[in-house]
Formats: structure tokens, C-alpha cells, sequence
């Protein structure tokens, strides 16, 4: 007797006259469990589509909630759910799509301590985030207890995506990426921005990869990293082979247990103590006073031009990031500087580069432009 209901079979009757998906395959998929890492810009079209494709158990774990700048890329919530937890928006969303799906919430950040609890109890774990230190945790632990990870990542108008699985002898996020880039080296989304639609174009593959898993269809990537450009809407496919001497795959591997993954990519107390070292900070409230008292000081905007168009301080000098080391001359050592970017990061690095430089008298705008906005200036745009 089929485990699909009646309203379940008109439901997925377009799967079930299909002969790779049939009444063996839907019922394979209300009987999976997939736990999605990220309710953002890959978590929303992987949530709606797997939901509606009619897996049986859907896991969503993110600790943010919805901001209007999520909204143009994360689907899966409305402009009523800004200031909500993403996963109980997620969930609302999904209920309406498909009743059938149990959606289970875990409203926390990702970390070494809950990973393996939570990720035991699923099939498959899809990575959609946006940080190195959470991207090898999760590899990690879907190594260690033979899960399925399928990855994907996207920056303006690129995409990736694999199958990681070594358990059917593939390779793992460390084959690809045995090191992770310098602090600060790769910029984020938040920082260098993503065409709105091409996280629905990565996050339907990585759908479409778990679906074939699940039904044992077609032919995975595994041992395959698909190259997607929007802009040229041209796809490249490079191979990727499981590395024998890998520390947590490999033939003889040497993590036996989840490490600190902030510190492996150098963002522990090591880094802190390195950005601390580069100069002090300011906020923007004294950076206020600063300017109503007429202080002697150069405040230098390290942001794109493009960013610049949005919002600037009065009286910022535009240096964007990459082009500071080549225009340092612009600058005397002798005055006060403050830097300052959208929220903080950019300038803490330019901070860095100065010193370098020999500036001495170098301040850090905590919390950026954003801050600004917030604490001085209410009107001005925020992004």
C-alpha cells in the first residue's frame, strides 16, 4: 500500500507519470530529510522547491531575521516578515506551499557544538552560506557522519555548485579547497553585492542535485564543480578528484574531531589581535563631535564608487580599497585620519594597510556608513 494519500497523489502527479520518478520515487522523497544550512539567498528557492517537490522532512537553521535588503534575492520571505526570524518566516512560507513537508526550525547559528546533534538526524545537508568558517564546519561534520553535502555559493553574477560526498567516493570541500583565503581576501555579498536572480539559478541546481540523490537518478556532481556566469549565461564544468592525503577524507585522516573553525581561517584571536594593533576606532557618534567642534581630520571612504552614489559623509575623500596602496601618497602621515566603509571590515583593512605605511594616527569607523545613518544622519540611505 503507497504512503501517499490521495491529495498527495494529485499533488505529485506530474512526478508520478514520469518513469525515473513514479510512485517509488515520490515516496522515496516523503520519506528523505534534508537539513538546510541558511534561510537566505540559496535557503529560499531550496526551501520552496524542495518543499513542493514533496520531501518529507525539511531541517532550516539560520539565526538572522528578514531585513529589506534581503528582499530582493530571498524569495522565500515577504515585506510583512521584516524583523522575523528567518526560519519561522521560511516555515510560514513552506506551509502554504506544501502541508505535507514537516518543517523543522533551528533558530541558531551553525557551530561545532550542535552540528553533529542536529545534522544526525538528516540525509543530506545543502551549504548556503556565505562564510569560509561555516562552509568547512559543515564539511566536516558531513564527512564525519557520511552525509551528503551539496554546495553551492554565488557572488554578483557567479555561481558554484557541487556534490560533496565522499562516502560514494567523491571528494570533499577540503579536496577543493584545502586552505581557506586570507581574512578579508574574498569579499562577501553584503560587500561586493549579487544579481538578485542568481541566487534562485544556483539554489534550484543544488535543488535538483538532492532530488536526484534522493530518487538515485542521473548522474550527480560529484567529482564535478559546475561553473555558472549570468552575465554570459554560460556554464563550465571542472573536475575535482577526492585527495588521498586530505586531513578529514583522505586515505589516513588527521581531523578526528570538529575544530575552531574562526580560528582555522584566521579570523580567531590571532586576527583580533592583529586588527587591534593596526589603530584605534571611533564611533559615530564621537565622530559627530569631531565635525561640529571643526577637529583637524581626514576622513577617507574606502567603498566603491557605486556605493558612494548610495550615500557618503560630507567632506569624505572616496579611496576605494584597492586602489589605496597606489594612492597612500594622497595622504600625509602627519594628519588624523578616519576610514570608514559600509559597515566596518574594508576600513579595518585599509587601517591595516596604512599601518604598513607608517600612519600612526589612523581610526576605524565602527559600524561604517551604516552606523552613521542609524546615529547621525536618520535620512540618510541605508543599503
Amino acid at each position: 500500500m503507497s504512503i501517499l494519500s490521495n491529495e498527495e497523489i494529485l499533488r505529485y502527479s506530474r512526478h508520478l507519470i514520469m518513469p525515473e520518478v513514479g510512485m517509488a520515487g515520490q515516496e522515496k522523497l516523503k520519506a528523505s530529510s534534508v537539513l538546510l544550512i541558511g534561510a537566505g539567498g540559496l535557503g529560499s528557492p531550496l526551501g520552496m522547491y524542495l518543499a513542493a517537490a514533496g520531501v518529507g522532512k525539511l531541517g532550516i537553521m539560520d539565526f538572522d531575521v528578514v531585513d529589506h535588503s534581503n528582499l530582493h534575492r530571498q524569495v522565500i520571505h515577504a515585506t510583512s516578515s521584516v524583523g522575523r526570524p528567518k526560519v519561522e518566516s521560511a516555515k510560514a512560507r513552506i506551509a502554504e506551499i506544501n502541508p505535507n513537508v514537516e518543517v523543522r526550525t533551528y533558530n541558531e547559528a551553525v557551530n561545532r557544538t550542535n552540528i553533529l546533534g542536529i545534522l544526525k538526524d538528516y540525509d543530506i545537508v545543502i551549504d548556503g552560506t556565505d562564510n569560509f568558517p561555516t562552509r568547512y564546519l559543515v564539511n566536516d561534520a558531513a564527512v564525519m557522519l557520511g552525509k551528503a553535502n551539496i554546495y553551492g555559493s554565488i557572488f554578483r553574477f557567479d555561481g558554484q555548485v557541487t556534490v560533496f560526498d565522499p562516502k560514494r567516493g567523491g571528494p570533499c570541500y577540503r579536496c577543493l579547497y584545502p586552505e581557506p583565503p586570507p581574512p578579508g581576501m574574498v569579499p562577501s555579498c553584503a560587500e561586493g553585492g549579487v544579481l538578485g536572480v542568481l541566487p534562485g539559478s544556483v539554489g534550484l541546481l543544488q535543488a535538483t542535485e538532492a532530488i536526484k540523490l534522493i530518487i538515485g537518478q542521473g548522474k550527480p556532481l560529484i567529482g564535478r564543480l559546475l561553473l555558472f556566469n549570468a552575465l554570459d549565461m554560460s556554464f563550465r564544468e571542472l573536475k575535482i578528484r577526492r585527495d588521498k592525503n586530505c586531513p578529514i577524507c583522505g586515505d589516513h585522516p588527521t581531523i578526528k574531531e570538529l575544530i575552531d573553525y574562526e580560528q582555522f581561517c584566521g579570523m580567531g584571536r590571532g586576527n583580533e589581535e592583529a586588527h587591534e594593533a593596526a589603530g584605534a576606532e571611533i564611533d559615530a557618534l564621537t565622530l559627530k563631535e569631531w565635525v561640529d567642534a571643526k577637529k583637524k581630520f581626514v576622513l577617507v571612504d574606502v567603498r566603491e564608487p557605486q556605493e558612494w552614489e548610495i550615500a557618503k559623509i560630507g567632506g569624505a575623500k572616496l579611496i576605494p580599497l584597492g586602489q589605496l596602496p597606489a594612492r597612500v601618497n594622497e595622504l600625509d602621515t602627519a594628519d588624523e585620519i578616519v576610514l570608514q566603509c559600509h559597515h566596518g571590515s574594508r576600513s579595518a583593512r585599509a587601517q591595516a594597510i596604512l599601518g604598513k605605511f607608517g600612519f600612526k594616527k589612523t581610526y576605524n569607523l565602527a559600524g561604517g556608513i551604516d552606523a552613521w545613518a542609524v546615529d547621525v544622519e536618520p535620512g540618510m540611505p541605508r543599503y
